[in-house]
C-alpha cells in the first residue's frame, strides 16, 4: 500500500488495480482495512480505528483513493463529492483516436445499469431508467495503437468512463466488459485515477496530489514529459 497523502483528518493511497475499496461479497480483504492497519501501526492507536470510505474505484482500475480520518472530514467531504467540489482526473488508455492532441471534447449519454451484470449501457438519447451522464476528455497522447486520453467527469455515474469511452469506439485496454479485445496479462484495466484537486474540508488549504504512472512500459510510452496543472476542461 502506497500513501501519497496524509494528515490528522485525511489520507490519500494509491490504489493497485485488483484491490477493492470496501468489503464485498467476495470477501477479499478491502484496501480499507489495509489502510486501518496503517495508521493502527503507525500511531500506535489501541482499540478501532476510524476509517471513512467517501467514494470508491472499481477493482480493475488504479490510483488515488481518498479516505476520511475523522467523522468531520467524513460529513464535510461525503457533502464535497455530491457537489462536485473534489476535482479528479483520470488518464486511460483507449483503442487509438484520430483527434488533435489537447483538444476538449465533451460526450453526453444516458446510461442505463444492469445490476446483474454489473455493467451499464449507454445511449444517445433519454430511456426509461437511464441517467444522463456528461464527461470531457482530450487526447495527450498517442502510440502506433492506442491513445492516451485524460477525463473529467461532469457527473458521476456507474462505469461511467469505461462505458462512455467504449460507446465512442475507444475501449480502455484490458476492459473485455466494455468491449476490449484482450485482456491485460495482470488482469488489469488501464484506467488510473491520476489527480485529485479540492479544499482540504478542515484546514482549507487547497490539496493537489498526483498518482504514479503504473510499472509499464506503454504508459511511460504515452504519457506526457510535462503536464500543465491549471489546464483543466472548459465550462
Amino acid at each position: 500500500m502506497e500513501v501519497v497523502y496524509e494528515d490528522n483528518h485525511i489520507i490519500i493511497v494509491n490504489k493497485k488495480s485488483g484491490e477493492i475499496v470496501q468489503g464485498d461479497k467476495t470477501g477479499d480483504r478491502p484496501l480499507s482495512d489495509l489502510v486501518k492497519d496503517y495508521i493502527k501501526e503507525k500511531y500506535h492507536k489501541p482499540g478501532e480505528v476510524f476509517l471513512g470510505v467517501v467514494h470508491r474505484l472499481d477493482r480493475p482500475v488504479s490510483g488515488l483513493v481518498i479516505f476520511a480520518r475523522t467523522s468531520k472530514a467524513l460529513t464535510r467531504l461525503n457533502k464535497m463529492f455530491a457537489e462536485g467540489d473534489v476535482h479528479k482526473t483520470y488518464w486511460a488508455i483507449v483503442s487509438k483516436r484520430r483527434e488533435d492532441t489537447g483538444e476538449w471534447h465533451t460526450l453526453e449519454h444516458w446510461l442505463v445499469r444492469n445490476e446483474k451484470q454489473n455493467k451499464s449501457y449507454a445511449y444517445d438519447s433519454e430511456k426509461s431508467n437511464a441517467k444522463k451522464a456528461i464527461l470531457k476528455y482530450r487526447v495527450i497522447g498517442q502510440g502506433d495503437n492506442y491513445s492516451l486520453v485524460e477525463v473529467n467527469l461532469m457527473t458521476g455515474r456507474h462505469h461511467q468512463i469505461r462505458c462512455q469511452l467504449a460507446k465512442i469506439g475507444s475501449p480502455i485496454k484490458g476492459d473485455l466488459k466494455y468491449g476490449a479485445p484482450r485482456s491485460n496479462p495482470d488482469g488489469s484495466i488501464s484506467l488510473l485515477s491520476r489527480r485529485a484537486d479540492f479544499i482540504h474540508p478542515v484546514s482549507k488549504e487547497r490539496i493537489v496530489v498526483e498518482a504514479p504512472l503504473p510499472d509499464d512500459a506503454l504508459w511511460r510510452a504515452l504519457a506526457p514529459k510535462t503536464t500543465t496543472s491549471t489546464d483543466i476542461p472548459p465550462e
